[in-house]
């Protein structure tokens, strides 16, 4: 069943499918593009700025796992409502309410920062209400882009939605680092400056809902029938109980990003422990990862619905896995800045490349909860952060960021065992009859 556009012209839903940039020339998607943009950017200069406070307040890469913890595991409990209701209400009106609350959300916790009255269990509880609003929203934000720009632009709208993740990790952690450094003025202790970087994130968030609020596109639901919110989620789980390929892909987006994302949530620890660096030289290196996810980004988007999509993701891997190795046991700030940025290039290229896979192959009716079930995995992502944090604190930082990069290539490895079919994915959607779109299971390994 194909998602009406909601007023668009014929032509344009279908997108123009030549250039690195073709979902661009979709107003609907620009919009949605610099939503995303605004928002990569508060996150990203949330992870700075939290991170900087909370290991400078408690000394302990623990209570960093702690706090990504809160903003995490909501997505366990909430994903799935947010799935259904991407697929039974407007995605418009979902995204933007998602977005005005964690703007107010956000400008609160700036004032408790700014005031100097924050506490640890403040980052709990803010972390505990933004995760579940992010729960609910994401679903709806991810599901609503093959069909605003066609599924024959899906890679290229993905990447490029990518590259204002990527794009926020290269100037959001410089701006952020810059802030804080400024207005401390050489007292570690000082919030005033965190505090600042609040209130801009505040700020961004909602821009984000501004933007949003723009399209001309509501996201109607695809099909009206429900039978109640329980009916729908078994529903979901049902599909992808006939949909081995998608458990795959759904298993690829989970496990192996789980110890590859692991050096992201503790370069506070890396920066500070191994390198001896401030704030300035924790944006530098979180930058340098997003100057090699933005070139990912761009490379993919470029290449546009290329074939053998199950060999590139498999390569992606394992050069994800090697260059994070490298980082690992760099010693010094210009080494970690290198091997980084390539581990940023391979990461993304391999999680965008991922998702879009995830997309072309699900029924338009259900892909609300399909990605639902897809955030709801990186909900899982913080239980694998735990043993990691552990060891980082128990041995050393090095040590931990080893083991971490080793776990994702043997992961790679044995989801190669036990899901073969992944490595035979060529386009993966059902114009090449790679993966039918009626829900059917898939008749042979060859029509992958």
């Amino acid at each position: 069943m194909e998602q009406p556009m909601d007023g668009f012209e014929a032509q344009e839903g279908a997108v123009f499918r030549a250039g690195m940039f073709a979902s661009l020339r979709v107003r609907d998607f620009r919009l949605l593009w610099f939503s995303n943009l605004a928002a990569s950017f508060s996150m990203q200069m949330e992870t700075v700025a939290r991170g900087w406070l909370i290991y400078d307040m408690t000394g302990s890469p623990l209570d960093l796992t702690w706090v990504m913890l809160a903003y995490m595991l909501p997505v366990l409990v909430f994903s799935l409502a947010g799935g259904v209701m991407a697929d039974r209400m407007r995605k418009k009106s979902i995204m933007v309410t998602s977005q005005l609350l964690n703007g107010v959300a956000t400008v609160l916790l700036a004032y408790i920062i700014y005031s100097g009255d924050v506490t640890f269990a403040h980052f709990i509880y803010f972390g505990l209400f933004n995760g579940t609003v992010m729960s609910l929203g994401m679903p709806a934000r991810s599901a609503v882009i093959p069909e605003i720009v066609g599924e024959d632009s899906i890679v290229n709208a993905m990447a490029l939605q990518s590259a204002t993740y990527t794009l926020s990790r290269i100037l959001g952690p410089m701006v952020a680092g810059g802030l804080i450094a400024y207005f401390a003025a050489g007292d570690t202790s000082s919030t005033l400056g965190v505090g600042v970087v609040f209130y801009v994130i505040a700020a961004l968030y909602i821009g984000c809902a501004l933007a949003t609020g723009l399209l001309h596109y509501t996201g109607s639901p695809a099909s009206g029938e429900t039978s109640g919110m329980i009916a729908d989620v078994v529903e979901g789980f049902r599909y992808l109980r006939r949909e081995r390929i998608i458990v795959g892909l759904l298993i690829m987006g989970f496990l192996p990003m789980t110890f590859g994302y692991n050096v992201m949530f503790l370069l506070p620890v890396f920066n500070v422990d191994v390198l001896g660096g401030g704030p300035d030289d924790l944006s530098f290196l979180v930058s340098a990862m997003g100057v090699g996810a933005l070139v990912g980004s761009l490379v993919l988007a470029r290449l546009g619905d290329i074939g053998n999509k199950g060999r590139v993701l498999f390569l992606s891997a394992y050069f994800w896995a090697a260059f994070l190795l490298g980082f690992a046991v760099s010693e010094t700030l210009w080494s970690a800045m290198v091997f980084g940025t390539f581990a940023g290039l391979f990461g993304t290229a391999m999680g965008s490349l991922n998702m879009s896979v995830v997309q072309l192959a699900s029924r338009p009716e259900i892909r609300g909860r399909v990605m639902a079930i897809m955030w709801m995995t990186y909900g899982f992502m913080p239980l694998g952060l735990i043993p990691i944090s552990w060891l980082a604190e128990a041995v050393d930082i090095e040590t931990a960021l080893v083991i971490s990069a080793l776990l994702l290539a043997g992961s790679m490895v044995l989801l190669g065992i036990f899901y073969p079919e992944l490595k035979r994915i060529d386009k993966g959607h059902a114009k090449n009859e790679r993966v039918l779109s009626t829900g059917a299971v898939i008749e042979t390994e060859q029509d992958l």
